[in-house]
Protein backbone atom coordinates (compact mmCIF):
# COMPACT_ATOMS: atom_id res chain seq x y z
CA UNK A 1 0.00 0.00 0.00
CA UNK A 2 1.14 3.53 -0.79
CA UNK A 3 2.38 5.37 2.28
CA UNK A 4 0.49 8.56 1.38
CA UNK A 5 -3.08 9.39 0.40
CA UNK A 6 -4.43 12.44 -1.41
CA UNK A 7 -7.23 14.58 0.01
CA UNK A 8 -9.72 13.49 -2.71
CA UNK A 9 -8.87 9.84 -2.04
CA UNK A 10 -9.43 10.33 1.69
CA UNK A 11 -12.76 12.06 1.09
CA UNK A 12 -13.85 9.11 -1.06
CA UNK A 13 -12.72 6.57 1.54
CA UNK A 14 -14.53 8.42 4.33
CA UNK A 15 -17.74 8.27 2.32
CA UNK A 16 -17.33 4.55 1.66
CA UNK A 17 -18.57 1.52 3.59
CA UNK A 18 -15.31 1.00 5.54
CA UNK A 19 -13.95 4.45 6.42
CA UNK A 20 -10.46 4.65 7.91
CA UNK A 21 -9.64 5.83 11.41
CA UNK A 22 -8.37 9.40 11.03
CA UNK A 23 -5.85 10.82 13.51
CA UNK A 24 -5.07 14.55 13.85
CA UNK A 25 -1.43 14.98 14.96
CA UNK A 26 -1.06 18.74 14.79
CA UNK A 27 2.19 19.77 16.47
CA UNK A 28 4.96 22.32 16.02
CA UNK A 29 8.42 22.61 17.51
CA UNK A 30 8.51 25.79 19.59
CA UNK A 31 11.88 27.48 19.84
CA UNK A 32 12.82 29.92 22.58
CA UNK A 33 12.76 33.55 21.47
CA UNK A 34 13.64 36.86 23.07
CA UNK A 35 9.96 37.77 23.40
CA UNK A 36 9.03 34.42 24.93
CA UNK A 37 7.33 32.25 22.29
CA UNK A 38 4.02 30.67 23.28
CA UNK A 39 4.04 26.89 22.66
CA UNK A 40 1.78 25.72 19.85
CA UNK A 41 -1.47 24.20 21.16
CA UNK A 42 -2.38 21.39 18.80
CA UNK A 43 -5.46 20.41 20.80
CA UNK A 44 -6.85 23.94 20.59
CA UNK A 45 -6.23 23.96 16.84
CA UNK A 46 -8.01 20.61 16.58
CA UNK A 47 -11.04 21.87 18.49
CA UNK A 48 -11.23 24.93 16.28
CA UNK A 49 -11.73 22.68 13.25
CA UNK A 50 -10.67 19.25 12.05
CA UNK A 51 -11.53 16.65 9.43
CA UNK A 52 -14.90 15.20 10.49
CA UNK A 53 -14.45 12.14 12.69
CA UNK A 54 -10.73 12.72 13.29
CA UNK A 55 -9.36 12.06 16.78
CA UNK A 56 -6.60 14.24 18.23
CA UNK A 57 -3.36 12.54 19.29
CA UNK A 58 -0.77 14.42 21.36
CA UNK A 59 2.72 13.89 19.92
CA UNK A 60 4.63 14.89 23.05
CA UNK A 61 2.47 12.85 25.45
CA UNK A 62 1.49 9.83 23.36
CA UNK A 63 3.98 9.49 20.49
CA UNK A 64 7.13 10.10 22.54
CA UNK A 65 8.60 9.28 25.91
CA UNK A 66 9.94 11.73 28.46
CA UNK A 67 12.79 13.91 27.19
CA UNK A 68 16.21 13.14 28.63
CA UNK A 69 19.51 11.50 27.75
CA UNK A 70 17.75 9.47 25.02
CA UNK A 71 16.72 12.69 23.27
CA UNK A 72 13.84 15.14 23.14
CA UNK A 73 11.39 12.68 21.60
CA UNK A 74 12.46 9.14 22.52
CA UNK A 75 10.23 6.18 21.80
CA UNK A 76 7.04 6.13 23.88
CA UNK A 77 6.21 3.43 26.38
CA UNK A 78 4.41 0.77 24.29
CA UNK A 79 1.63 0.53 26.87
CA UNK A 80 0.97 4.28 26.78
CA UNK A 81 1.15 4.36 22.99
CA UNK A 82 -1.09 1.33 22.63
CA UNK A 83 -3.68 2.73 25.03
CA UNK A 84 -3.74 6.02 23.13
CA UNK A 85 -4.22 4.24 19.81
CA UNK A 86 -7.01 2.02 21.14
CA UNK A 87 -8.73 5.06 22.65
CA UNK A 88 -8.59 6.65 19.20
CA UNK A 89 -10.30 3.60 17.69
CA UNK A 90 -7.25 2.00 16.09
CA UNK A 91 -7.46 -1.73 15.31
CA UNK A 92 -5.29 -3.99 13.14
CA UNK A 93 -8.12 -4.67 10.70
CA UNK A 94 -9.00 -1.05 9.95
CA UNK A 95 -7.05 1.40 7.80
CA UNK A 96 -5.55 4.46 9.49
CA UNK A 97 -4.91 7.90 7.97
CA UNK A 98 -2.86 10.48 9.86
CA UNK A 99 -2.48 14.18 9.17
CA UNK A 100 -1.09 17.35 10.72
CA UNK A 101 -1.18 21.04 9.94
CA UNK A 102 0.63 20.65 6.64
CA UNK A 103 4.35 20.26 7.36
CA UNK A 104 3.94 16.50 7.62
CA UNK A 105 6.55 15.85 10.30
CA UNK A 106 4.17 14.97 13.14
CA UNK A 107 1.94 12.85 10.91
CA UNK A 108 5.01 10.98 9.69
CA UNK A 109 6.03 10.28 13.29
CA UNK A 110 2.63 8.64 13.88
CA UNK A 111 2.91 6.75 10.57
CA UNK A 112 6.35 5.45 11.52
CA UNK A 113 5.38 4.45 15.06
CA UNK A 114 2.25 2.61 13.98
CA UNK A 115 4.23 0.80 11.29
CA UNK A 116 7.10 0.03 13.66
CA UNK A 117 4.65 -1.47 16.15
CA UNK A 118 3.02 -3.66 13.53
CA UNK A 119 -0.03 -1.89 12.11
CA UNK A 120 -0.38 -3.09 8.50
CA UNK A 121 -2.17 -0.14 6.87
CA UNK A 122 -1.27 3.47 7.73
CA UNK A 123 -1.11 6.40 5.30
CA UNK A 124 -0.26 10.08 5.65
CA UNK A 125 -2.54 12.73 4.16
CA UNK A 126 -0.35 14.30 1.49
CA UNK A 127 -0.14 18.03 2.16
CA UNK A 128 -1.85 17.73 5.53
CA UNK A 129 -4.92 19.67 6.56
CA UNK A 130 -4.04 22.45 4.11
CA UNK A 131 -4.78 20.03 1.25
CA UNK A 132 -8.24 19.18 2.60
CA UNK A 133 -10.99 21.07 0.77
CA UNK A 134 -13.93 19.41 2.47
CA UNK A 135 -15.82 20.68 5.51
CA UNK A 136 -14.25 20.91 8.95
CA UNK A 137 -15.91 19.89 12.19
CA UNK A 138 -15.67 21.15 15.76
CA UNK A 139 -17.38 18.06 17.14
CA UNK A 140 -15.08 15.90 19.26
CA UNK A 141 -15.96 12.28 18.47
CA UNK A 142 -16.02 9.39 20.93
CA UNK A 143 -14.86 6.43 18.86
CA UNK A 144 -15.53 2.84 19.75
CA UNK A 145 -12.39 1.46 21.44
CA UNK A 146 -9.94 -0.22 19.11
CA UNK A 147 -8.02 -3.43 19.66
CA UNK A 148 -4.53 -2.53 18.43
CA UNK A 149 -1.73 -4.01 20.56
CA UNK A 150 1.76 -2.71 19.68
CA UNK A 151 4.36 -5.29 18.64
CA UNK A 152 7.56 -3.23 18.24
CA UNK A 153 10.18 -4.17 15.68
CA UNK A 154 8.42 -4.17 12.32
CA UNK A 155 10.58 -1.30 10.99
CA UNK A 156 14.33 -0.74 11.16
CA UNK A 157 15.55 1.25 14.14
CA UNK A 158 19.00 2.68 14.87
CA UNK A 159 20.64 3.59 18.16
CA UNK A 160 23.61 5.98 18.45
CA UNK A 161 26.21 3.28 17.83
CA UNK A 162 24.27 1.96 14.88
CA UNK A 163 23.98 5.44 13.38
CA UNK A 164 27.72 5.99 13.79
CA UNK A 165 28.48 2.70 12.07
CA UNK A 166 26.02 3.28 9.24
CA UNK A 167 27.59 6.67 8.52
CA UNK A 168 30.77 4.75 7.66
CA UNK A 169 29.41 1.61 6.03
CA UNK A 170 26.22 2.81 4.33
CA UNK A 171 24.33 6.09 3.97
CA UNK A 172 23.22 8.16 6.95
CA UNK A 173 21.09 11.16 6.00
CA UNK A 174 20.75 14.26 8.20
CA UNK A 175 17.22 15.62 7.69
CA UNK A 176 17.76 18.97 9.45
CA UNK A 177 18.25 22.33 7.78
CA UNK A 178 21.64 22.76 6.15
CA UNK A 179 22.81 25.47 8.54
CA UNK A 180 22.25 23.17 11.51
CA UNK A 181 24.09 20.34 9.76
CA UNK A 182 27.02 22.65 9.05
CA UNK A 183 27.05 23.85 12.67
CA UNK A 184 26.44 27.49 11.78
CA UNK A 185 23.42 27.72 14.11
CA UNK A 186 21.90 25.44 16.71
CA UNK A 187 18.66 26.80 18.19
CA UNK A 188 17.82 23.99 20.60
CA UNK A 189 20.47 21.30 21.13
CA UNK A 190 23.71 21.61 23.14
CA UNK A 191 26.09 21.85 20.18
CA UNK A 192 25.89 22.38 16.42
CA UNK A 193 27.23 20.14 13.67
CA UNK A 194 26.50 16.63 12.49
CA UNK A 195 27.39 12.98 12.97
CA UNK A 196 30.71 12.36 11.19
CA UNK A 197 30.08 10.75 7.82
CA UNK A 198 26.41 11.80 7.62
CA UNK A 199 25.15 13.47 4.44
CA UNK A 200 23.04 16.64 4.53
CA UNK A 201 19.53 16.01 3.15
CA UNK A 202 17.04 18.61 4.42
CA UNK A 203 13.52 17.23 4.70
CA UNK A 204 12.08 20.41 3.22
CA UNK A 205 13.48 19.43 -0.18
CA UNK A 206 11.19 16.38 -0.35
CA UNK A 207 8.06 18.47 -0.83
CA UNK A 208 6.69 21.12 -3.17
CA UNK A 209 5.85 24.68 -2.14
CA UNK A 210 2.32 23.48 -1.31
CA UNK A 211 3.72 20.91 1.12
CA UNK A 212 2.88 17.84 -0.96
CA UNK A 213 5.48 15.18 -1.71
CA UNK A 214 7.35 15.39 -4.96
CA UNK A 215 6.64 12.55 -7.42
CA UNK A 216 8.17 9.19 -6.51
CA UNK A 217 10.58 9.20 -9.47
CA UNK A 218 11.79 12.69 -8.54
CA UNK A 219 12.35 11.62 -4.95
CA UNK A 220 14.19 8.50 -6.10
CA UNK A 221 16.50 10.66 -8.21
CA UNK A 222 17.12 12.97 -5.29
CA UNK A 223 18.08 10.17 -2.93
CA UNK A 224 20.18 8.48 -5.59
CA UNK A 225 22.15 11.71 -5.98
CA UNK A 226 22.76 11.65 -2.22
CA UNK A 227 24.12 8.11 -2.33
CA UNK A 228 21.09 5.83 -2.06
CA UNK A 229 22.17 3.55 -4.89
CA UNK A 230 20.36 0.43 -3.70
CA UNK A 231 23.56 -1.37 -2.72
CA UNK A 232 23.87 -0.13 0.86
CA UNK A 233 21.69 0.44 3.90
CA UNK A 234 20.10 3.84 4.46
CA UNK A 235 19.40 5.54 7.78
CA UNK A 236 18.02 8.94 8.78
CA UNK A 237 18.27 11.24 11.77
CA UNK A 238 17.22 14.81 12.54
CA UNK A 239 16.96 16.86 15.72
CA UNK A 240 14.76 14.55 17.74
CA UNK A 241 13.35 11.85 15.48
CA UNK A 242 10.32 13.74 14.14
CA UNK A 243 11.34 15.31 10.83
CA UNK A 244 13.53 12.25 10.19
CA UNK A 245 10.35 10.14 10.18
CA UNK A 246 9.14 12.38 7.36
CA UNK A 247 12.38 11.62 5.50
CA UNK A 248 11.84 7.89 6.03
CA UNK A 249 8.34 8.41 4.62
CA UNK A 250 9.73 10.22 1.57
CA UNK A 251 12.18 7.37 1.06
CA UNK A 252 9.29 4.90 1.28
CA UNK A 253 7.42 6.87 -1.39
CA UNK A 254 10.56 6.54 -3.53
CA UNK A 255 10.68 2.78 -2.88
CA UNK A 256 13.78 2.93 -0.65
CA UNK A 257 13.68 1.27 2.80
CA UNK A 258 15.41 3.21 5.57
CA UNK A 259 16.10 2.95 9.28
CA UNK A 260 15.28 5.72 11.76
CA UNK A 261 17.64 6.95 14.48
CA UNK A 262 14.99 8.12 16.92
CA UNK A 263 17.35 9.71 19.46
CA UNK A 264 18.88 11.77 16.65
CA UNK A 265 20.99 14.86 17.28
CA UNK A 266 19.25 15.62 20.57
CA UNK A 267 20.64 12.37 21.98
CA UNK A 268 23.98 12.42 20.15
CA UNK A 269 24.86 15.99 21.17
CA UNK A 270 24.14 15.35 24.87
CA UNK A 271 26.94 12.79 25.01
CA UNK A 272 30.26 14.60 25.27
CA UNK A 273 32.08 11.45 24.17
CA UNK A 274 30.44 11.46 20.72
CA UNK A 275 32.43 13.13 17.92
CA UNK A 276 30.95 16.15 16.15
CA UNK A 277 31.70 17.26 12.59
CA UNK A 278 31.07 20.77 11.25
CA UNK A 279 31.04 22.25 7.77
CA UNK A 280 29.43 21.23 4.51
CA UNK A 281 31.29 17.95 4.07
CA UNK A 282 30.24 14.67 5.73
CA UNK A 283 33.65 14.12 7.36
Amino acid sequence: MNAIISAPELASDLAGPNPPVVLDIRWQLTLATADGAVPFDGRAAYRAGHIPGAVFVDLDAELAGKAGDAGRHPLPDPEIFGAAMRAAGVSDDRDVVVYDGGVGWAAARAWWLLGWTGHPSVRVLDGGLAAWSGPLSTEVPTPAPGSFVPAPGARSLLDADGAAALARTGLLLDARAGERYRGEVEPIDPVGGHIPGAVSAPTTENVTESGEFRPAAELADRFKSLGATGTSEVGVYCGSGVSAAHQVLALAVAGIPAALYVGSWSEWSRDGNRPVAVGAEPQ
